[in-house]
């Protein structure tokens, strides 16, 4: 039934127009600010393109729905990124150890797969002077914010609730436990890569875990734009904390530089996509 809607939306972008088409895939997705930020860079750097946003329900309907709409090239979003992996026909980059991919390009007719989370986050971070890090979560963005972080000479951790989704982890000699098993609070940065709080006002772990981890750190950390409960909570013992806006932005330059082929300078790109970011709140 849904491939019927999007055959729809192929036809009403595409049909009788030269434009390329680019999209996020993403469930939920209603929340994505994506499509401001490409799009404005888009007209402002005169490429005739537009990007949208599709919820998908089925992860691994996703090569076939980026068929379907003739698309370009994609972003992707919780929580298809390690399906998005399994069906791109080729994987450049880190992504290839992350095992998860948020960028996906079309060449001669093969997707291709990159991550651009991992750098995003690195370069959102910048501002925090943090060497032993948290990660909570062992979903596609734990595994990009670990990788890029292990390479970086940081010392991590990984917490999830149960154990099931903690082998890769363990797999590549990360820290990785359950909640059961945490006995060391002592962290710099604590960081959140899950859905809690995108559209509610749950917490990524127990309060309680959290509020002993934040009597130890400086920094918090949320993957999702916005103020979340697990950031009002570190704001409650004084750390420094901020959103994923910036992630945001800059894995969104690092794709957007993708999709274009290096035509245009990252600064420039950032420009744009930024003022869509302030200007659309």
């Amino acid at each position: 039934m849904y491939l019927k809607l999007y055959d729809k939306i192929a036809k009403n972008y595409q049909k009788g127009f030269k434009l390329k088409l680019f999209a996020v895939f993403g469930n939920p997705i209603k929340h994505s600010k994506s499509p401001l930020m490409h799009n404005n860079a888009f007209m402002n750097l005169n490429i005739d393109a537009r990007y949208i946003k599709i919820l998908l329900e089925d992860g691994k309907k996703l090569k076939e729905v980026f068929k379907k709409l003739q698309l370009s090239g994609a972003n992707v979003t919780v929580p298809f990124k390690e399906n998005a992996y399994e069906l791109a026909d080729e994987i450049r980059g880190v992504a290839k150890e992350i095992g998860a991919i948020n960028t996906l390009v079309l060449e001669n007719d093969k997707l291709i797969g990159y991550n651009t989370d991992a750098d995003g986050f690195l370069k959102a971070i910048d501002c925090f002077n943090a060497k032993e890090i948290l990660i909570l979560g062992a979903g596609g963005t734990s595994k990009a914010i670990s990788t890029i972080l292990s390479q970086n000479d940081f010392n991590i951790t990984v917490l999830n609730r149960s154990d099931s989704r903690l082998e890769y982890f363990k797999d590549k000699n990360f820290n990785a436990k359950n909640w059961n098993e945490l006995d060391n609070f002592e962290f710099d940065l604590v960081v959140n890569t899950t859905s809690a709080g995108l559209n509610d006002d749950n917490l990524p772990a127990p309060k309680e875990i959290l509020e002993k981890l934040f009597k130890n750190a400086k920094f918090a950390f949320d993957c999702i734009y916005k103020e979340t409960e697990f950031l009002k909570l570190a704001k409650k013992s004084d750390l420094k904390v901020k959103n994923g806006s910036d992630m945001l932005l800059y894995q969104g330059v690092i794709a957007f530089d993708i999709f274009t082929k290096n035509e245009f300078s990252q600064d420039k790109i950032a420009k744009y996509m930024r003022e869509a970011l302030e200007n659309f709140r």
